[in-house]
């Protein structure tokens, strides 16, 4: 989500505990130093100490996504975030696979694997041209290629 409306999810759960994710690490009950030096978040449900979800606070400008690895990579948050037929929103696919191509551990390799056979041609094709771009020579390219 862009991060400047990370406070909207902060008050809608009130009862749970946002807390910092990054290298490794986990900050319980971040502030807004922490915050503002990481991008990753989990809410966490203080009394039973369970992790409900995740959130990843984004560059942005207005309603453009700015890829923090690249910013030369920037869409349309219209682009990227789809629906499900309840209204659930979710990333596109393609989108999540170029941030599990960062250092890719064997779930994100079986995730490739699942998911790249319900990919049409302009979803490979995006995901292709992202990695060429983030990742070049990134081993996922060959099996796009084809």
């Amino acid at each position: 989500m862009p991060a400047e409306r990370f406070p909207e999810i902060q008050h809608r759960f009130p009862e749970y505990v946002f807390d910092a994710v990054g290298s490794g690490r986990v900050w319980p009950r971040a502030g807004a130093e922490t915050l503002a030096a990481t991008h990753q978040t989990w809410l966490r449900d203080p009394v039973s100490d369970q992790f409900l979800f995740d959130v990843f606070r984004e560059p942005h400008a207005g309603q453009t996504w700015i890829c923090r690895r690249d910013e030369r990579l920037r869409l349309p948050y219209d682009a990227i975030i789809e629906r499900t037929a309840d209204g659930i929103p979710y990333l596109v696919p393609e989108l999540v696979l170029l941030f599990k191509a960062k250092a890719t551990r064997s779930k994100d390799q079986a995730d490739f694997e699942g998911v790249l056979p319900l990919l049409d041609l302009p979803r490979r094709n995006h995901l292709r041209g992202w990695l060429e771009l983030i990742h070049p020579g990134h081993p996922w390219l060959a099996e796009l290629a084809g």
